[in-house]
């Protein structure tokens, strides 16, 4: 992840410096515009997704003081700092704001990385469920052979004993035939 750490300080020391009205309004014009330049630098030199980057990136700006004024500063045509940095897709982040960020971006990564996972044990499960459906049809033709050789065991089993009967009944089962 992309988190550029260098930001340009000398016009926001002369904006702090600045003793008059007109120093003040010239430095925050000249702060404005190197935060408008750095912030367009950040996006040209880290965001490039066609390269395996992600699609924004960091700006670490050191100082809750100019941090602030980044936030809240707006541009010489008015426009808000962050609103354009935004539209840039850079993220400026301040020191006591920096690890909540990477807090954020660590826990949208695990989530997408579940996802991912979550996406290959549903294909797997697929599968899974494919071969179980072919197991509990070939089951199931098992089971009716089975019962269908178990109904013409029965019936054989009746019909022995029917012969049986007939032959103890004509007295020839334990006699043995003579032939002339």
């Amino acid at each position: 992840m992309p988190v550029d750490s260098k930001f340009p300080l000398e016009n926001f020391r002369r904006l702090i410096d600045a003793l008059t009205d007109e120093e003040r309004r010239a430095a925050s014009k000249r702060f404005s515009s190197d935060c408008r330049r750095h912030i367009d630098s950040i996006a040209s030199a880290y965001i490039r997704p066609s390269e395996g980057t992600l699609d924004f990136a960091l700006m670490y700006v050191p100082s809750e003081s100019v941090y602030y004024e980044l936030i809240t500063g707006r541009d010489e045509a008015g426009a808000a700092l962050s609103e354009y940095a935004v539209s840039k897709k850079v993220v400026p982040v301040s020191p006591n704001s920096f690890y909540a960020y990477l807090q954020t971006i660590a826990m949208g990564l695990r989530g997408m990385e579940i996802e991912a996972r979550a996406g290959e044990m549903l294909a797997h499960l697929s599968g899974l469920k494919g071969e179980f459906e072919k197991f509990s049809a070939d089951l199931e033709t098992l089971g009716r052979h089975l019962s269908f050789a178990r109904s013409k065991y029965d019936e054989l089993e009746r019909k022995a004993g029917l012969l049986s009967e007939r032959l103890d009944w004509s007295g020839l089962r334990d006699r043995e035939l003579r032939q002339p």
